[in-house]
């Protein structure tokens, strides 16, 4: 953050200040919502959650050293605050004071599915251009986004932003907090279905994000893909130079021989206007490939050679956690950890990574697992797509499925046993506890098990207990 007098902060976010010593304390950042973040000089935003209240908490982090509290009350005598109507609102507000303020330049990204994978990988290019602020994790909200903006500090060169969406408006709104030069969509897919009823009314949520870009003229650029026909669309509703990405001839950005490793990695050749290079990714699953060539987009747009992306893709690996994330056991089994979250798109694209990775351990009598739980917000589509995921493990020749939880958990189970007659080859157990005790029992060196569900269901331990215990010892964590 930075340094930012209490006077100019209030003026931001129009607060009233209470008990602020004088002199007033420098407020140097960075801005925490966690009392236990709090170091020397931090803006503490005391924000309501679910469970516990960060006006309970102000104390703590002024006692760490807070310099002052942004709340929507007065707290007690010796906690420096400014009051605000709304802590949320006020977050936004010095986001946007200091995104102006600074003039950096904004890169902002958006889709149903790769939004995380395609940030790091994206982040990762811009890295050797300069230095780079990029969203944590999926901190994409109006939380999320504006803390991500107010680490920005004089030296660095690039702002990227993950830009996600729960109704129409909120990505516009994203774009009022950090106007982006270049905006990219990765796709339109039926992640959060249930709340926006269609794959038009996604599209039309997603499509804001070029919206809010400025025209060709002033430097803004929308990066479509061009294999997906309701982002190619968007160009029609963007005032900004299109480019776009993808397998299609029209790409500008474009993946040709694209295939994937005996290991299963994406290999590809990456053509730009500028040249072409080889690409071989650290990364598993050939939906990496979309993902490569959004981030190689927005790497050619800020002056990289094809030559000099390639080598850094070929050499990126996964910033966030849960995504993809593979670990090789001493014994010879290899888990997948891909329990951050999941959708219809991203749960086909983790099967079929888990198909091909268990080509390679296949040859050696290794034997696919997926572990699977309940894919949220799909609405009245929920049955019919978790009978889909089912059916098509199936059909990529898993051999086994193990579905984890309820209601959704067992239409993936049917799904499976409908499409192929299964039965020992499909089961359905209760909880996470049941799934690691199942697959102790069972799992033989060369097995690939893949772990992914909604972020909800908290399979994530699954994958933990058992990439860390080989020897059949140890629980599944408390959640």
């Amino acid at each position: 953050m930075i340094p930012l007098p209490v006077a100019e902060l209030v003026t931001v976010v129009r607060g009233t200040p209470h008990d602020i010593p004088e002199p007033p304390p420098p407020v140097t950042g960075p801005v925490v919502i966690d009392s236990r973040e709090a170091v020397p000089g931090a803006l503490f935003a005391a924000l309501p959650g679910d469970r516990v209240d960060g006006h309970d908490f102000a104390d703590r982090a002024v006692a760490a050293g807070a310099a002052v509290v942004l709340a929507t009350r007065r707290l007690g005598a010796g906690v420096p605050t400014v009051v605000v109507d709304d802590v949320t609102e006020a977050l936004g507000a010095l986001a946007q004071h200091t995104v102006r303020r600074l003039g950096t330049p904004v890169i902002a990204l958006t889709g149903s599915s790769g939004k995380t994978s395609t940030k790091d990988l994206t982040a990762q290019l811009l890295e050797r251009v300069g230095p780079t602020v990029y969203t944590a994790e999926s901190f994409n909200n109006e939380i999320g986004l504006p803390l991500t903006a107010l680490r920005l500090t004089g030296e660095t060169r690039h702002l990227l932003l993950e830009m996600g969406a729960r109704g129409i408006g909120h990505i516009r709104y994203l774009t009022t907090l950090a106007p982006p030069t270049i905006g990219m969509v990765l796709n339109v897919g039926t992640a959060h279905l249930g709340e926006f009823g269609s794959r038009e009314a996604i599209a039309r949520a997603k499509g804001e994000i070029v919206e809010g870009l400025p025209p060709a003229e002033e430097g803004g650029v929308a990066i479509l893909n061009a294999d997906d026909p309701l982002v190619r669309a968007m160009s029609e509703r963007t005032r900004a130079r299109t480019v776009f990405f993808g397998e299609a001839e029209e790409a500008d950005i474009r993946a040709e021989d694209v295939h994937l490793t005996p290991q299963g990695r994406p290999a590809f050749r990456l053509k730009t206007p500028t040249g072409y290079a080889d690409v071989t990714m650290r990364l598993y699953g050939e939906h990496h490939v979309s993902n490569a060539l959004a981030a190689a987009a927005v790497a050619h747009e800020v002056g990289m050679s094809a030559a000099e992306i390639a080598q850094t893709l070929s050499a990126a690996g996964p910033l966030s956690k849960w995504r993809m994330e593979v670990t090789e056991r001493a014994d010879g089994v290899t888990i997948v950890n891909d329990a951050y979250n999941a959708n219809p798109d991203s749960m086909r694209a983790a099967l079929r990574a888990l198909a091909a990775m268990g080509g390679a351990a296949g040859a050696g009598g290794g034997r696919t697992w997926a572990v699977l739980g309940a894919m949220a917000e799909l609405g009245d589509d929920a049955l019919a797509e978790h009978d889909a995921v089912g059916r098509l493990a199936v059909r990529l020749n898993v051999s086994k499925l193990v579905s984890v939880g309820g209601q959704e958990a067992a239409w993936l189970d049917m799904g499976a046993k409908n499409e192929g007659s299964w039965g020992e080859e499909s089961v359905h157990v209760s909880d996470a506890s049941a799934a690691v005790e199942l697959l102790r029992g069972q799992l033989r060196p060369g097995d690939v098990v893949l772990v992914k569900a909604s972020r909800s269901v908290g399979l994530e331990q699954v994958a933990i207990a058992l990439a860390g215990d080989v020897d059949g010892v140890g629980e599944v964590a408390a959640r």
